[in-house]
């Protein structure tokens, strides 16, 4: 079965051909480690998660790798206001990517092959910095390193941006010396703080430099799947293509994939708007499966609009797929050829091979589910699946290639507040004076803030 990909450079869907037959490199953009994960970030990694299992279940041997920015002036803030100083720059990067990888192991996301930090790399990304320089692509002025778009004709190609409107929107900062308004800083010169030594004096990298070393160092100079979310395709990723491709004058990378914003109330997820959710706090209230289970039921492409409620519904849908699969043994998945065999799990993937179409895998499978119940002789209630070769590859595909558990989930012990204690006690007197619009009112908003109310004679 062929895979096919929405390419963001190209703007069209195209069929997967990696460079090397059988072997596949993707990278994807890690975190800044300066604060606890997000929403947006779970999207970003669960998404691209399944990518990686989906392509080692069709048998191919995928080297996989993810960075962490582990130097960046949010990073040397959050020192200076724990610590007075920039010296506690490592520890406070180190505490997050900690914390970063139990979230991911909570969401059940494998590991890469590679996860480098941009503070162990230093040396090659000042050879690649040095590697434009000699080719004219990159200039230094007083210390500062500038790469310089005039000398890649492509530049914008990847974001569909025209430069000349791009200048327009551009502002020349105070005393910048730069040649173009547009030109990205390779290398920033930092005399006093946090720095390492370089041909151009004491500075740090900047951030765009960063992948494209990386990148270049554990996967080669031209790689498979770039990915990441769609925040990045300018500048970031563009400004990565640029570097890249200049350097080595081959193409950067093959497929360019990127997931949709997570957004609240109609808005992008940001912490200067007020509705930016950690997954640490996320976790407080919904499992991580089921979190994992909510980002999968919507298409990586398009916007997730972010909610409670969304999360609630979600769950009640994981905990029954966990209560249908309880009793089934789950078939050890290897690679596609065991289930070839299973027309429900092609179904599943026909719609996962076409560019990652999730929403259509979970309709597929709720298809099969409700075919295999309804083929019983004997009714059945949502706990229960008849254990048969095809209830096993379903498990076992939900499992290995989905990434959820299906392990029963606790349940949830919900504290009575005094606030839904009035609610109650509201609703029992608009039932005694047979007020049932507004009971029904009540029932709607208690349900709303996650109570079920269920009316008995006694």
């Amino acid at each position: 079965m062929n895979i096919f990909f929405s390419n963001t450079l190209t703007g069209a869907k195209q069929l997967f051909t990696p460079r090397i037959p059988n072997q596949v490199s993707m990278y994807v953009c890690g975190i800044t480690p300066y604060d606890d994960s997000h929403v947006g970030h779970a999207r970003v990694y669960v998404s691209f998660d399944v990518l990686y299992r989906l392509l080692r279940y069709y048998g191919y041997e995928v080297t996989y790798c993810r960075n962490f920015t582990d130097v960046d002036d949010k990073i040397i803030r959050k020192s200076e206001q724990e610590f007075g100083d920039q010296t506690h720059a490592a520890e406070i990067a180190q505490r997050y990517i900690n914390n970063y990888h139990q979230d991911m192991r909570e969401l059940n996301c494998m590991a890469p092959d590679y996860e480098p930090c941009v503070t162990h790399n230093i040396a090659e990304i000042i050879r690649f910095i040095q590697g434009l320089i000699n080719k004219g692509v990159a200039y230094e002025i007083g210390g500062d390193v500038y790469f310089s778009i005039a000398q890649f004709p492509a530049y914008g190609a990847l974001s569909k941006h025209k430069l000349e409107d791009l200048r327009a929107g551009a502002r020349v900062e105070v005393n910048e010396k730069k040649r173009d308004p547009l030109d990205f800083a390779l290398w920033k010169h930092e005399p006093t703080g946090l720095s390492w030594p370089s041909p151009w004096g004491p500075g740090r990298p900047g951030w765009h430099i960063e992948c494209s070393a990386l990148a270049e160092k554990y996967l080669g100079k031209q790689i498979d799947i770039h990915a990441g979310g769609l925040d990045l395709v300018f500048p970031h990723h563009e400004n990565e293509k640029a570097q890249s491709e200049s350097l080595h004058n081959i193409t950067f990378s093959n497929y360019w994939l990127h997931n949709g914003f997570v957004r609240v109330n109609e808005e992008k997820m940001s912490k200067s708007l007020g509705n930016f959710f950690t997954l640490r706090d996320i976790f407080k209230h919904s499992h991580p499966m089921v979190v994992r289970y909510y980002i999968l039921t919507h298409h990586y492409r398009a916007p997730l609009e972010f909610s409670f409620e969304g999360l609630q519904s979600a769950e009640k849908s994981y905990r029954k797929l966990c209560r249908l699969f309880a009793g089934i043994k789950a078939e050890k998945v290897v690679t596609y050829t065991s289930q070839q065999d299973i027309p429900s799990v092609q179904d599943m993937l026909k719609f996962l091979c076409d560019d990652l179409n999730t929403p259509g895998m979970f309709g597929a499978l709720y298809t099969a589910l409700s075919r295999v119940q309804n083929s019983q002789q004997e009714s059945v209630t949502d706990h229960a699946l008849p254990e048969s070769p095809e209830t096993s590859a379903l498990k076992g595909f939900l499992i290995e290639i989905i990434g959820l558990t299906l392990e029963l989930l606790p349940e949830k012990e919900i504290a009575v507040t005094p606030e839904i204690e009035k609610l109650l006690h509201e609703r029992e007197q608009a039932r005694a004076e047979k007020n049932w619009a507004l009971a029904d009112k009540i029932r709607d908003q208690l349900h709303s803030l996650g109570y079920q109310v269920q009316d008995k004679k006694k």
